[in-house]
């Protein structure tokens, strides 16, 4: 096989078994950093033999023992340096040998947990919005920095810099390689969900530079969400998610001219829709209503894009059940009505939309906040006749 051949090999393989790869590592070395660090030499390791002995028969179980043996050494150097400055002694040697043994079998252990520890890691609140994607790109998506940076349009010195500070404000907190449970589970969801969206997005509709759409970014967020379907089968708003990326995915080859400009939804060749795609969209959004989320706010876009996707031609769009049914549930739509009814002076309308909302709202905190404001309404002066 050619040299050029198999650096192509080691770029599809790197794509695909990266993820596991991280994510097998952070989890027994507890740092998402260093075990970055430790795939990449694996990778380099790979470059440097593979273009010489040919790529292996399974070259992502090779790469993982590379990288195993990698951080065995890494602990062995640890302990060692330990044993000179005579701090632990015999215990060092026997927690080295424990910890070898427990490092061997761990990775055996099945994946698909260690990739949902990754994503709950890489998204975690305590870093900032454009460090959660540039972090999820790099760990999950298999970008380099340089990608990422021409993915959105920035300085590739700046994602570099938001990578490693986002590796050390993971360290500095010292955040847990594991799944939340329980009440912190939803707002970490949130958090991993925000972030493959903010990735679709940017696919989708650029925010900024000569192209309208950026596919690889659609593709790359598609693909995280199908993963984390698979890792979280219960959580109807992830199936939400992903129902509504795979109907908007479906118009990518519609929405843009021979030239590269615009073309806006009712004008679109609807025969140059994927069906596939939309298949695939109609059958997750099922299953979200079916697990009862089909008031969740990417379930409710899902819902409206299907609208859209169910149509053969625009004039057969069902703008009825856009307008009123998949919304008329949806509690945030009653509170914007009534936050704008209260800045008119209108207190008792307001007042009723407050209500409504906390009616249909299953969050608590929420709940409080809107009874709170239907009260505040409440107790405003009647309008002077």
């Amino acid at each position: 096989m050619a040299a050029t051949d198999v650096h192509r090999a080691i770029d599809a393989v790197w794509r695909i078994e990266s993820a596991r790869l991280i994510a097998g590592l952070a989890r027994i070395v507890r740092d998402v950093g260093v075990a970055e660090d430790l795939a990449q030499d694996a990778l380099v390791a790979a470059l440097e033999r593979w273009p010489g002995s040919g790529v292996p028969d399974n070259p992502g179980a090779w790469l993982m023992a590379t990288a195993k043996n990698r951080a065995i050494d890494r602990l062995r150097r640890a302990a060692l340096a330990e044993r000179k400055h005579g701090e632990l002694g015999r215990e060092v040697a026997r927690r080295e040998e424990t910890t070898v043994a427990d490092l061997e079998a761990a990775v055996e252990d099945d994946i698909g947990d260690d990739l949902l520890r990754l994503m709950f890691t890489a998204c975690h609140p305590v870093l900032s919005s454009e460090a959660r994607v540039a972090l999820t790109l790099r760990l999950l998506g298999g970008l380099t920095t340089g990608e990422i940076a021409r993915a959105f349009l920035v300085p590739e010195p700046t994602v570099a810099q938001r990578i490693v500070r986002a590796r050390r404000a993971l360290a500095e907190a010292r955040v847990p390689f594991e799944v939340p449970r329980g009440a912190e589970l939803a707002g970490r969801l949130s958090s991993v969900l925000e972030v493959i969206y903010l990735v679709f997005n940017e696919g989708y509709s650029a925010t900024a530079g000569d192209d309208w759409m950026r596919p690889a970014l659609c593709e790359d967020a598609l693909r995280l969400g199908r993963v984390l379907a698979g890792l979280a089968p219960r959580e109807a708003e992830v199936h939400g998610l992903v129902a509504l990326m795979e109907i908007q995915a479906s118009r990518a080859r519609a929405r843009v001219g021979p030239g590269g400009a615009p073309i806006l939804l009712l004008d679109q060749n609807r025969t140059h829709w994927d069906q596939l795609l939309i298949r695939r969209g109609l059958a997750a959004l099922a299953l979200v209503e079916k697990l009862g989320g089909a008031g969740g706010p990417y379930a409710l876009q899902a819902a409206i894009a299907a609208c859209h996707a169910r149509a053969r031609f625009p004039e057969e769009t069902d703008w009825a059940r856009i307008a009123e049914p998949s919304l008329a549930r949806y509690h945030l739509l009653s509170s914007v009505r009534g936050d704008l009814l209260a800045k008119l002076g209108r207190f008792d309308e307001a007042r009723a939309e407050f209500d409504r909302a906390a009616a249909l709202t299953k969050n608590g905190p929420e709940r409080a906040l809107l009874l709170d404001r239907a009260a505040a309404c409440a107790r405003e002066p009647a309008p002077r006749r």
